[in-house]
């Protein structure tokens, strides 16, 4: 796994749990708050796609991840 889809497989992650956790159809409902990780995951993915900072992606590269040679997303 290369450290560009690790961190697509976090967001994604981290954005249906978010959902799952805070949307007030889920049976799994413990408080409409958790809609604001939704919202910092968001942010958090645009601002890197603009200044190239992802803190994600410099976990998974301390974690030993390699990085995506023919992309230079998340890298």
């Amino acid at each position: 796994m290369t450290i560009n889809n690790a961190v697509m497989a976090l967001a994604g992650f981290m954005i249906i749990l978010s959902l799952t956790l805070g949307s007030s159809i889920s049976p799994f409902m413990y408080s409409e708050n958790f809609l604001w990780l939704t919202a910092f995951v968001g942010v958090n993915l645009f601002q890197s796609s603009f200044t190239g900072f992802c803190p994600a992606a410099n976990i998974f590269k301390v974690l030993g991840l390699k990085s995506n040679s023919s992309s230079n997303c998340c890298s």
